[in-house]
């Protein structure tokens, strides 16, 4: 009775160290860096200077790529990690405004992602972490009866031009992106 107990905790044990494998060839795509995720305009922050309730509260991000800041007025965000936004604050709170700021950034909303084409109610949904692309799907409420639901058109934040890619339901979906889904033709 207890080899079957011995042989299934081996087994799991074995299967627990495959977790930081990549993805198999034709299982879907592999996650998006984390870079994907770096702060963009729209993207709503949370920002919290300790001590200090003046220099507290939510931010969002300027078409510009910036926040105003009490005190030390634009600092870019752009393109940033949040912890690089709150080196950035702190620096500039630093340099003579206070004594060792600590300051925290965090994402309280990211931009929305865009669902168009043939699905039921096309349109503006907030974006959520891991987001995947039959999420997006379910978010707007499946599929039409005319949908293609082999390729998706996807269109990233920043990028000029959409791109047709295969559907794969573990695709993942990025903030400010654009997804829409063609006609079938038979």
């Amino acid at each position: 009775m207890k080899w079957p107990m011995q042989i299934a905790l081996a087994g799991a044990l074995a299967l627990g160290g495959c977790s930081g494998q990549t993805p198999l060839a034709g299982s879907g795509a592999a996650p998006p860096p984390a870079a994907a995720f770096s702060l963009s305009p729209g993207d709503k922050l949370k920002i919290a200077t300790y001590g200090e309730e003046a220099l507290t509260g939510e931010f969002e991000i300027s078409p510009a790529g910036t926040i105003a800041f009490p005190l030390i007025g634009d600092v870019k965000a752009a393109g940033l990690q949040p912890e690089e936004l709150s080196k950035a604050i702190e620096a500039k709170l630093g340099d003579g405004y206070l004594l060792e700021p600590r300051v925290t950034v965090q994402v309280a909303n990211f931009r929305p992602v865009y669902v168009l084409g043939e699905v039921n109610k096309p349109g503006e949904y907030p974006y959520t972490q891991g987001l995947t692309i039959r999420g997006a799907v379910a978010k707007a409420d499946g599929f039409t009866y005319r949908a293609n639901e082999k390729r998706v058109f996807l269109k990233r934040a920043g990028e000029a031009d959409e791109r047709v890619y295969p559907m794969t339901a573990d695709f993942p979906v990025l903030p400010g992106d654009t997804i829409r889904f063609g006609e079938r033709y038979f």
